[in-house]
């Protein structure tokens, strides 16, 4: 997410990620928390998918972040509904996002089954790289000097883009405040096992622990990295990605997986399908079953052809040649019994 431009992919590899938080609440028994972090990310997610649609749609299709810039001056209504699921996405309290993603830390850092100290330190990595990546996108496409084609100038969304955002981005901001009943309390009741070891002391006591603890920190300074590098200093971006050289290759290019899916399901299809045509298709039903059974068939008709040729001398010595095979096998078999009752 950190090297991709298409505006799309980015929320995509986001969606990656918050998946990856959920999947770490399960390992660590919080389902209640995963369950709650599947709801919120499913307002401040929708909010920025479709904030990129609407961004598309105005730029003529355009999905690149490097051909953006300064949209917030045109798009206000997409920028600010944006802005409120970039926040969420961040984890900045009060807004949704927050109080499932710290559930979840919190979850992961008192967890005591194996691994579980490596999966709080991702997840807490995870807080200041989506900080980061979230933030770049929104600067990179709404703040700065525009860098799209002056020429086609964009324009807000219609209301039937603009108006779902904003219903989205009202839960973006106060799902969030449900965390006492969803995760704590009895939402789920017994459909769902609760992790008694995570306190809550209150909503108002729950956010004002986590404005002093380390992942709103971590969000705080990936909002400002980003800030930093795509605002303040545009050109460093590209003077870290060519001092990292390889490694950014490797990320920027998905680690080859797009290359392996290509090389392995789409060739190996296109080979299996070429040897079911040529092989099977061409081969076994067109070369054998097909066209065999009609040379076949040829075959023997020209074997049939020979005793019905239309020549009527031709019949004639067939039926006196018939006739002479009969009586031969009749006197024969009259010899035949006539020597054994001879004997």
């Amino acid at each position: 997410a950190l090297t991709q431009f298409d505006i799309k992919r980015v929320v995509a590899y986001s969606t990656l990620s918050q998946l990856g938080y959920m999947t770490v609440a399960l390992g660590a028994s919080a389902y209640s928390a995963a369950i709650f972090h599947l709801m919120t990310h499913a307002f401040f997610k929708a909010v920025l998918f479709l904030a990129a649609g609407s961004v598309i749609i105005a730029l003529h299709h355009e999905q690149d972040m490097r051909r953006m810039g300064g949209l917030r001056k045109f798009m206000p209504w997409t920028y600010w509904t944006l802005l409120v699921g970039a926040i969420a996405s961040a984890g900045i309290p009060p807004f949704a996002g927050f109080y499932s993603k710290d559930a979840i830390i919190e979850a992961a850092h008192q967890a005591q089954i194996a691994g579980a100290g490596f999966a709080y330190f991702c997840v807490l990595a995870c807080v200041f790289v989506t900080a980061a990546y979230t933030f770049r996108l929104v600067f990179m496409a709404f703040h700065g000097a525009p860098r799209f084609d002056a020429a086609h100038a964009p324009h807000e969304s219609p209301a039937v883009v603009t108006v779902p955002l904003v219903l989205l981005a009202i839960p973006s901001i106060g799902a969030g405040w449900f965390v006492g009943q969803v995760v704590f309390g009895d939402f789920f009741l017994e459909s769902l096992f609760r992790e008694e070891s995570l306190d809550y002391h209150g909503l108002w006591g729950y956010t004002l622990h986590g404005l002093s603890a380390l992942p709103f920190w971590l969000a705080v300074a990936g909002i400002a990295t980003a800030w930093f590098l795509y605002i303040q200093n545009t050109q460093l971006p590209k003077k870290i990605a060519i001092a990292f050289g390889p490694l950014y290759a490797l990320v920027e290019r998905k680690y080859g997986f797009d290359e392996l899916y290509s090389w392995l399901f789409a060739q190996g299809a296109r080979a299996v399908g070429t040897g079911l045509w040529k092989g099977g298709d061409q081969r076994v039903i067109d070369g054998v079953l097909v066209n065999g059974s009609a040379r076949l068939v040829g075959w023997f008709s020209g074997v049939v052809r020979l005793a019905q040729s239309g020549l009527i001398y031709w019949y004639a010595f067939m039926m006196i040649f018939g006739l002479f095979f009969a009586l031969s096998w009749i006197v024969l078999g009259s010899w035949g019994e006539l020597l054994k009752n001879v004997k």
